[in-house]
């Protein structure tokens, strides 16, 4: 049994696999996720896990060196995005309109969808390096 860390096996297996500029998304639960791309669903009920829980644990693991968001969640979920930015912890968060981020989801190594209830609730996570 894993020790420490995410104890996901799917989520532990992407993360480990990633490389430099390769992204990794974590929705809501409503955001389409297209079949070609690996779904690793955690949403058990409305709110649980929320994507913020989700994405704490994820940013542990994960070397981000940049990340998208919707510009809708600016007028959408304000409060929801400004605790998103506070657990990015100065990771640069770019905007692009949810039309581009539903896009950028195909390019995606994988699509972590959460039980997050929040609108425009979904960001996409750009790989780094830790050298």
């Amino acid at each position: 049994m894993k020790k420490i860390g995410i104890i996901n096996s799917e989520i532990s297996e992407v993360i480990s696999k990633l490389g430099h500029t390769d992204t990794v998304v974590i929705c809501d639960s409503g955001l389409p996720i297209p079949d070609h791309v690996r779904r690793i669903d955690l949403a058990l009920k409305q709110g649980v896990p929320s994507l913020l829980e989700t994405l704490s644990t994820v940013l542990e693991e994960m070397e981000v060196e940049a990340a998208f968001v919707a510009d809708e969640m600016e007028w959408a979920s304000p409060r929801f995005q400004q605790e998103l930015e506070a657990v990015m912890q100065g990771i640069p968060v770019r905007t692009v309109s949810h039309e581009q981020l539903k896009k950028l989801t195909h390019e995606a190594k994988a699509v972590i969808r959460t039980g997050e209830f929040t609108p425009y609730a979904n960001i996409v996570l750009q790989a780094g390096v830790i050298f």
